[in-house]
């Protein structure tokens, strides 16, 4: 899996462990805020929430582009990973679709999208690289889903991903963490909605079997294989 220190190590010298620890907090404490307050948080906040001082944070990011940018490309290679490891996974194609798109809610990209595009260059060439693998990925787990009869063929990587984003995205004014539940609620009834009728054949009953999905609000399975209630 890669991470952002990774990402940024390769952009120029080597740098100590320290320095890159300090950068992945950064990141990972500026996603939170940015979901909390938007693009304009100020960053003192970004330097409190990571256990930093000013300096350090300027050290690493000179400008608040830069620090977008960067915690753009840490949201959409951990979503592309979940892709790729569910595409790799050994699961039915419908449930591990579901389980893609349910860790992909968890990484907040609904949040992100609609606020911090627009504060980053969308043709960088880190972006694009992610960008792709991650359609890549989503595409296959399409792809085995509809050679299964699990998946209606006229559903696209940009449907799934626009449907994700638009149901993850925290409605104006209302509390990010308090409605994580109902945004996993709301993202498998849209899934369930995906799924090829099945035959009355299978389902002892004519239209849809009524089952929840695989990941469904009833009990999504947890990465350990746990069923949790939402």
């Amino acid at each position: 899996m890669t991470t952002v220190a990774e990402t940024g190590a390769r952009r120029g010298p080597r740098t100590r462990s320290d320095a890159l620890r300090n950068r992945e907090r950064i990141v990972a404490a500026a996603l939170e805020i940015f979901v909390e307050f938007g693009p304009d948080a100020p960053f003192d906040e970004i330097a409190r929430r990571a256990g930093i001082g000013n300096a350090t944070l300027y050290r690493h990011f000179a400008d608040r582009h830069a620090l977008i940018h960067d915690v753009l490309l840490s949201v959409m290679t951990r979503t592309a990973d979940h892709a790729e490891a569910a595409a790799a996974r050994a699961t039915a194609p419908f449930t591990a679709l579901c389980r893609f798109a349910h860790a992909a809610a968890d990484e907040r990209v609904g949040a992100l999208c609609g606020t911090l595009v627009g504060g980053v260059d969308p043709h960088a060439p880190d972006l694009n690289a992610q960008r792709a693998r991650l359609e890549d990925a989503v595409e296959r787990l399409m792809d085995r889903a509809r050679r299964a009869g699990e998946l209606r063929h006229d559903v696209t990587v940009r449907d799934l991903m626009i449907g994700l984003s638009q149901l993850t995205r925290p409605l104006p004014g209302t509390d990010c963490a308090g409605s994580d539940s109902d945004a996993h609620r709301h993202l498998q009834l849209f899934l369930d909605g995906l799924q090829s009728p099945v035959p009355s054949i299978r389902s002892g009953r004519s239209g849809r079997s009524g089952r929840t999905g695989p990941t469904g609000p009833a009990g999504r399975t947890g990465p350990t294989g746990t069923t949790t209630t939402v």
